[in-house]
């Protein structure tokens, strides 16, 4: 993935930098991320088609549009790919929309939303759900191996608290480990039915924090997985992602409820990593505090 810097992305469409940060700011295109020092960084893919749309001799409200359009193709060849079951050409559409994009936002604006387009169609009890999951987890867990060694001297352990490679909200839990890895945060993803030697993992792993991730198992289970780990390695944050909107939303000390978009969840994590909340020691909690801090609401 090519970025640009704002002065380099100002250049190749042959405005000055404050034209490009006015257009951003009304129209929300091109949309820069961030870079650790917080500066600008566009992404080439993105610029060259308002380019392109520019060069057509269209006003910029018409070429923003254009070149938006252009990118959102990207997801309706995804959907098409995986409803015709073809895994090969599902793998293309990624890769089409990773050159326009990064990582994250080719998840978040083009793999996710064709999740959520295949269930509103088809339902989760479908085979074009089944295999359009099976594809989603193979592709996010082949790119959180192939991203490189954590950086950070922090770790967090999620509890998968979903039913199965099915559940809806097993691929946001998926793209969730794959957005922290690629942050340079060492995740160790568990199943929170595995209670059983859950206290020697996380005496191996030393977490700075704990995540408790999908709405599928009960509460009391998820509880019993958390309160295994607190004994293990002492009170430490804990966080609740995607549980359901149809549990009570009771928040104990030192829990958080995660927004449920995989990249604003990644953001509030960093954000309690990089705090006192997650190296400094808290009261200890009794099992029903744990318990009431595994219900979230999505």
């Amino acid at each position: 993935m090519r970025y640009l810097k704002t002065s380099e992305a100002a250049a190749l469409l042959n405005v000055s930098p404050n034209t490009l940060r006015a257009w951003e700011r009304r129209f929300g295109f091109p949309k820069p991320q961030r870079s650790p020092g917080k500066h600008r960084l566009f992404t080439h893919g993105e610029v060259a088609a308002l380019r392109d749309a520019l060069q057509e001799g269209l006003s910029i409200s018409s070429a923003i549009s254009r070149a938006r359009e252009g990118l959102a193709a990207d997801a309706n060849s995804l959907v098409g790919a995986l409803v015709s079951y073809e895994r090969e050409r599902a793998d293309a559409a990624i890769e089409a929309a990773l050159a326009l994009r990064s990582v994250e936002r080719s998840v978040e604006e083009v793999l996710l939303p064709t999740l959520d387009e295949i269930t509103r169609r088809y339902s989760v009890e479908s085979a074009a759900w089944a295999f359009a999951a099976h594809w989603a987890g193979d592709w996010l867990r082949r790119a959180t191996r192939l991203t490189p060694p954590p950086v950070r001297e922090v770790s967090i352990v999620v509890g998968d608290a979903s039913r199965d490679e099915l559940d809806r909200d097993t691929p946001y839990i998926r793209a969730l480990e794959l957005f922290l890895v690629r942050a340079g945060v060492k995740v160790l993803s568990l199943s929170a039915r595995g209670v059983a030697g859950i206290g020697d993992a996380a005496t191996v792993h030393r977490p700075n924090l704990v995540v408790v991730a999908g709405g599928h198992l009960d509460d009391d289970t998820v509880a019993r997985w958390a309160y295994a780990i607190r004994l293990a390695v002492g009170p430490m944050p804990l966080a609740v992602y995607r549980r359901g909107a149809e549990r009570p939303r009771v928040r104990a000390t030192g829990t958080t409820v995660l927004p449920a978009g995989a990249g604003d969840a990644q953001r509030t994590l960093l954000e309690l990593l990089e705090s006192d909340q997650a190296i400094a020691s808290s009261p200890p909690a009794a099992q029903p505090q744990v318990q009431r801090a595994a219900r979230g609401s999505r």
